[in-house]
Formats: C-alpha cells, sequence, structure tokens
C-alpha cells in the first residue's frame, strides 16, 4: 500500500500548532499547508483559518482519535 498524505484537519495557525505538537509526542509525521501566509506572501487575501495539516493515510485512524480529544479539549 502506497502511503499518501491526507487532510486531517483545517483551522487557525494557533490551533493547528497545539495539534502539531501532540502528533510529534505521538511519532504521526504530518506536513502542514499554510494558505493563509502563501495568500499573505502572494498579496492576495486568505481566511485566518485557512492553514491545514495532512497526516499519512495509514496513521490517518490515530490521528482521528488525537483530533477528537484535542476538539474536545480546546472546546471546554
Amino acid at each position: 500500500m502506497n502511503a499518501t498524505y491526507v487532510k486531517l484537519f483545517t483551522d487557525t495557525n494557533i490551533i493547528v500548532r497545539g495539534l502539531q505538537n501532540i502528533l510529534e509526542n505521538n511519532n504521526i509525521k504530518y506536513i502542514i499547508k499554510d494558505r493563509f501566509e502563501s495568500a499573505r506572501l502572494g498579496g492576495f487575501g486568505e481566511s485566518l483559518g485557512a492553514v491545514e495539516i495532512h497526516v499519512l493515510n495509514n496513521k490517518l485512524e490515530k490521528a482521528n482519535e488525537i483530533l477528537t480529544k484535542y476538539k474536545e479539549k480546546i472546546n471546554s
């Protein structure tokens, strides 16, 4: 099976960075796509909540479990 990156979550930079730290602590590889920063550098507008975090598809189930707990924590 070929491992590819799939989108896990989209939000603001600070929220995504918190999730990033938890994924690192659980040895889950990820990539960040910051459309807000890319648009800013290109002179275009974009929503602040335009930061995506992608994980390997073979780690998606574990990453979703982490994401669910993270959302509960930040929304409490």
